[in-house]
């Protein structure tokens, strides 16, 4: 039989397509299959078992899918996030957004965190003012009851001073 494409060779590689329940077949001359990009017939298959393996059951390989999709941070496709089992940075999880969730799912059970809130949270300026004005209080009682009544008569004053600026603001 002779190359569909050329007309010209015998036909040595025979494709066949299904495409959404549509079958397509071309016979192709080795030139005009190497041409149309049907040169390595085995080589989307991967290297590796764990490739093959990855082709069947996730992501398929660089070599088998038509456009691969990389991050625009750290240029990793999800190929290079399944073989290393890593991220390779935080924009990976929305680039990657769709194909992660099953995983994330399956692993941790939810795909929204519900951490715990932390106890200390940042202190506002105004707390941060009254625990400093109970501080000095504590040292003017200790001040007096050590008579020292210089420090605690420096020490009232600033307590003064402290919830005079508080009044005035």
């Amino acid at each position: 039989m002779l190359c569909q494409n050329c007309g010209k060779y015998e036909a040595t590689t025979h494709v066949k397509r299904i495409i959404n329940g549509e079958s397509a077949e071309a016979h192709l001359c080795s030139d005009c299959a190497h041409a149309l990009g049907y040169n390595d017939v085995f080589g989307g298959f991967g290297n590796t078992f764990s490739e093959l393996l990855g082709s069947f059951f996730g992501e398929p390989t660089s070599a088998l899918s038509s456009r691969t999709v990389r991050c625009e941070k750290c240029g990793n496709t999800f190929n290079d996030i399944v073989n290393n089992g890593k991220l390779g940075c935080a924009d990976c999880y929305t680039t990657f957004y769709d194909k992660l969730l099953p995983s994330l799912q399956r692993i941790h059970g939810k795909t929204k965190h519900e951490g715990k809130v932390p106890l200390v949270r940042s202190a506002s300026p105004e707390s941060t003012k009254i625990n400093k004005i109970e501080a000095l209080e504590n040292e003017l009682k200790k001040a007096v009851e050590n008579q020292e009544f210089e420090k605690a008569a420096e020490l009232r004053d600033e307590i003064n001073r402290m919830k005079e600026s508080g009044n005035n603001e």
